[in-house]
C-alpha cells in the first residue's frame, strides 16, 4: 500500500471510529492485538545516516493551534528538515483544541497506526495502558543505539532518563526538556508570583511590604485612596487594592500563606515535603488554617476583589489592563498589565517571625513532558524513526522547535541566525516590538521532543528576553528565602498507583479546593477545621500520602544510586 492510499484509508478509519463513539459510545481500544514491532533491529547506524542516500517516509500524527497552518510541511522548520534528512513525513495534524479526542480515537485502529506521534500529549495512564495494550513500544535499546543527541542529554542529565523509565523498566516515550536555570534558581520554582503596583506605593509614599502586617496597611490605603489614585493615573472602573482566581493555578494567592505556621503556605497540588522527607498535604497544615483565616479578614475589609472567586481569565486580564489591581497573582505580568509599573512583592514575614517561599512541585527539572512523543506498534522502520526523532533534540534544532525559527521571508521571526564566540552558529531572540510572542511562536515552533539546556544559552541560543526579566528579578526577590529542601519530583507510578491517585485527586483536592475558596469568602475555618479534616481521610487521604511517600523515598534512592555511579 503506499504512503497516500494509507493515509486516506487511516483518516477514513478515524471517521468511521467518531461514527461508531457517537453510536455506541465505544470508548475503549477493544480487542487487544499482538503488534509488536522490533524495537532494537539489526539495522546498521551507518544505514541511518542523514541525509540518506535513497528517499524515505514516515507517518506522524501531530496538532497544531487552529491560528496557524494545519499541514506542518508548509513550516519551514519541517521543510529543512525533510532537505537535511532526505525523510519525507506524512503527517496527520489535528487542531490542538481537538486533539486529545482524535488521538484516543485514532490510537484505537490497529493494524493502521501510524509509526508515531510527534506531539504526543500523553499522560502517564496513557503511556501505560497504550504500553500494556501492545499500542506504543518501548524505545530504551533505540534511544541506546540510534539517538546520540537524546543519549548525550541523558548522560549529562541522567535523572531525565529516570523520570522516562516506567515502574516495568522500560522506556515508553521522548521527553520534552527546557531548562532555564536549574533547582533554586530555576524559571519554574515559583509560578504565583505576587506583583505590586509600585506607581501607586509611589504615588502614597509607602514602602514595598515586607511583612503580612505591612501589606495588609498598604492594602487599606490604597482602598482608602481610591479616588486620589483613580483621578491622579486615569482608572476606569475603580482601583481594587487586590485580585486573584482561587484555585488557578499560578492566579492563586497561595503564596501570600507562607508567612504563616510552618512556613508551607500552599502550593499548585497541594503537596510539599518537609526537609526531613515526609511529604505532607498543606491544605491540612495549622499554617494554613492560619494564613486562610488572614484572607478571610482582608476580604471582610473589603481589600480583595469580589470576583476573585467566580472570574475567568479573561475577566481577570481585562481589569488588569485598565490599571486595576494594586496587587495581583500571575507567572509574567506583562499577562495582566505592565512590567513597568509593577514589581514583584517579595516573601512575606509573618506574624510569628516565619518568612518562606515555597517552591513548586516538580520545579526541581525545570521544564519537562514525560509523553512528548511515543512510536507505535505499526513502526516497521524504528531504527530510522528513532533516528529521524533524534534531529529533534540537536543544540541548533531544538530551541527552533521550541520557540520558532528564522529566516522566514514573508513574516516575523523569532530568531535570526547569528555566531557565538566560538565562531559556532546561534540563534538570537530577535525583538519582537508590538507583535505578540505567542501568536508568533505558534506560526513557527513545531513544539515535540525536544531539549534546551541551560549550558546552550549564549552557545547555541540566547535567552529569551521576557523570561531572562522575570528570572533576573525572581532571583533577585526570592531566592534567599526558598528555605525549604525538597520538592516532591516528577515520578512516574504504577498503572494501578494512577488510577488510585487520579480517583483521590477527583475528591480530595476537589473537596479542599471548594472549602478553601468558601472559607477565604465566608469564613468559618476554625469551626468547621475538625469536621473537615475527617472528611478528607474519609476520602482516602492517608493512602493518598503512603503512595506518595512510597515514590518520593524511590526517587530519592534512584538519585543517590546515580550519584554514587558517577
Amino acid at each position: 500500500m503506499s504512503m497516500d492510499m494509507k493515509k486516506r484509508s487511516f483518516k477514513k478509519l478515524i471517521t468511521l471510529s467518531l461514527t461508531l463513539a457517537m453510536l455506541t459510545g465505544v470508548a475503549g481500544c477493544g480487542k487487544q492485538q499482538s503488534l509488536n514491532a522490533e524495537t532494537n533491529p539489526d539495522t546498521p547506524v551507518s544505514d541511518v545516516q542523514f541525509p540518506l542516500k535513497e528517499k524515505a517516509e514516515l507517518s506522524f500524527i501531530t496538532s497544531a493551534p487552529a491560528t496557524s497552518t494545519q499541514d506542518p510541511n508548509e513550516r519551514t522548520i519541517f521543510k529543512r528538515m525533510e532537505k537535511q534528512t532526505n525523510v519525507h513525513i506524512d503527517w496527520t495534524c489535528f487542531v490542538s483544541d481537538q486533539f486529545s479526542d482524535k488521538k484516543n480515537l485514532a490510537l484505537a485502529q490497529f493494524g493502521n497506526l501510524p509509526d508515531g506521534l510527534f506531539n504526543a500529549g500523553m499522560s502517564d495512564y496513557d503511556l501505560l495502558r497504550y504500553a500494556k495494550q501492545g499500542i506504543i513500544i518501548p524505545v530504551e535499546n533505540l534511544i541506546d543505539k540510534y539517538m546520540p543527541n537524546l543519549q548525550a542529554v541523558f548522560e549529562k542529565y541522567p535523572e531525565y532518563r529516570t523520570m522516562c523509565t516506567a515502574p516495568d523498566g522500560h522506556i515508553y516515550s521522548f521527553p520534552w526538556i527546557e531548562q532555564l536555570g536549574a533547582g533554586k534558581e530555576a524559571i519554574q520554582a515559583i509560578g504565583d508570583i505576587p506583583y505590586i503596583n509600585k506607581k501607586w506605593l509611589d504615588y502614597l509614599g509607602l514602602e514595598v511590604p515586607t511583612t503580612t502586617d505591612e501589606l495588609e496597611q498598604v492594602l487599606i490605603a490604597f482602598r482608602d485612596h481610591a479616588d486620589e489614585l483613580e483621578k491622579e493615573f486615569d482608572i476606569e472602573g475603580g482601583v481594587i487594592p487586590m485580585s486573584f482566581i482561587i484555585n488557578n493555578g499560578d492566579q492563586d494567592p497561595a503564596i501570600l500563606m507562607n508567612g504563616f505556621g510552618e512556613g508551607y503556605g500552599d502550593t499548585g497540588d497541594h503537596f510539599a515535603v518537609t526537609d526531613e522527607g515526609k511529604v505532607i498535604y498543606t491544605p491540612t497544615q495549622e499554617g494554613y488554617k492560619e494564613g486562610i483565616e488572614w484572607l478571610h479578614k482582608l476580604v471582610t475589609e473589603d481589600l480583595i476583589d469580589p470576583e476573585a472567586f467566580t472570574q475567568e481569565w479573561s475577566t481577570y486580564v481585562a481589569k488588569g489592563k485598565n490599571h486595576r489591581y494594586g496587587l495581583c497573582f500571575t507567572w509574567d505580568i506583562a499577562n495582566i498589565d505592565n512590567n513597568t509599573d509593577y514589581v514583584m512583592l517579595p516573601a512575606l514575614t509573618g506574624p510569628d517571625g516565619v518568612r518562606n517561599i515555597t517552591r513548586q512541585n516538580n520545579s526541581e527539572t525545570s521544564g519537562f513532558d514525560r509523553g512528548r512523543c511515543v512510536l507505535t506498534s505499526s513502526c516497521r522502520d524504528t531504527a530510522l524513526a528513532a533516528a529521524w526523532i533524534d534531529q529533534m533534540y540537536a543544540p541548533i534544532q531544538s530551541p527552533q522547535n521550541n520557540w520558532g525559527t528564522y529566516g522566514e521571508k514573508d513574516s516575523f521571526n523569532i530568531f535570526e541566525m547569528s555566531t557565538n564566540d566560538e565562531g559556532g552558529q546561534m540563534l538570537k531572540h530577535m525583538d519582537l516590538g508590538d507583535q505578540s510572542p505567542v501568536e508568533v511562536r505558534e506560526a513557527q515552533s513545531v513544539n515535540g521532543p525536544l531539549a534546551v539546556l541551560n549550558e546552550y544559552y549564549d552557545v547555541y541560543v540566547t535567552e529569551p528576553a521576557d523570561a531572562k526579566w522575570r528570572l533576573d528579578n525572581m532571583h533577585e526577590a526570592y531566592l534567599k528565602d526558598m528555605n525549604s529542601k525538597y520538592v516532591y519530583p516528577n515520578v512516574f507510578m504504577s498503572i494501578d498507583d494512577t488510577n488510585k491517585v487520579s480517583q483521590y485527586d477527583t475528591d480530595i483536592k476537589k473537596y479542599a479546593e471548594q472549602k478553601k475558596a468558601d472559607w477565604i469568602l465566608n469564613g468559618g475555618i476554625d469551626k468547621e477545621w475538625d469536621s473537615y479534616l475527617k472528611k478528607l481521610n474519609k476520602y482516602g487521604l492517608q493512602d493518598y500520602l503512603k503512595i506518595k511517600q512510597k515514590y518520593f523515598d524511590s526517587y530519592q534512592k534512584s538519585l543517590e544510586s546515580t550519584s554514587e555511579g558517577k
